[in-house]
């Protein structure tokens, strides 16, 4: 049996992945860099590298998406931590998944340092990727969708104005279920929305009412003791 010393527990290396959730075309995408180093080289991966001594969590995740991915002032919120001691083929390397949701037309991810390419990769099509971010990415994608049915995380995935049409699809994307259209917008009635005036344009079919979540009224509401989000 292997036997432990004080030092041993100072042996290991800790890093961050980002997994940063976009929704288009109807489904969740998850950005995905390629990797131009070793290990793994020319796999697709999270955005993901080691912190460094002296650096805070939160610092280190926002750094480590800008040099590989070029994006900024993304919202990054921890989730899970994994610390199979296997899963890097270099040694004992604790990770932690920090997890964003955003409007893909917003930002422009460009490769940087040694991410040789960067793309949105539908969920449900992802390849066999570096490490065990296979895993990582499911977890957080779990982490998700029980977000999603207590939280108004959606309309962080949403265009600012969006119809209900696409709400309803990013549901049904999510939870693999069809919905009733009618008993969809039933439970519309306790979100707070603001229907605006102008409708969508350069479309082939009826022009769809665009609406906005009114994050303000969610407010007032919450606080009530019997309110919840629910879809």
């Amino acid at each position: 049996m292997y036997k432990i010393e004080f030092k041993d527990f100072f042996t290991y290396s800790f890093s961050l992945d980002c997994v940063i959730f976009g929704f288009q075309d109807g489904k969740i995408h998850v950005l995905l860099i390629k990797r131009a180093m070793e290990p793994f080289k020319n796999r697709w991966a999270i955005p993901g590298d080691l912190v460094y001594p002296d650096e805070d969590l939160t610092d280190a995740a926002n750094r480590i998406l800008v040099e590989l991915t070029s994006l900024t002032e993304v919202d990054l919120h921890q989730a899970e931590t994994f610390g199979n001691p296997n899963r890097h083929p270099q040694g004992r390397v604790i990770t932690s998944a920090y997890l964003a949701l955003i409007r893909i037309a917003d930002f422009h991810a460009a490769a940087s340092s040694w991410a040789e390419e960067v793309k949105w990769q539908p969920i449900d099509e992802l390849p066999d990727l570096a490490f065990d971010h296979n895993l990582i990415i499911q977890s957080t994608y779990d982490l998700l969708k029980k977000k999603m049915r207590t939280e108004p995380v959606c309309f962080e995935l949403l265009p600012d104005r969006f119809t209900l049409n696409e709400l309803q699809q990013l549901y049904e994307f999510v939870f693999e279920s069809p919905l009733d259209k009618a008993n969809f917008r039933k439970k519309l009635k306790h979100i707070p929305l603001v229907e605006h005036a102008e409708k969508q344009t350069n479309v082939r079919h009826r022009p769809a009412k665009l609406f906005s979540f009114d994050n303000q009224a969610f407010q007032r509401r919450s606080v009530q003791p019997d309110y919840q989000f629910k879809l």
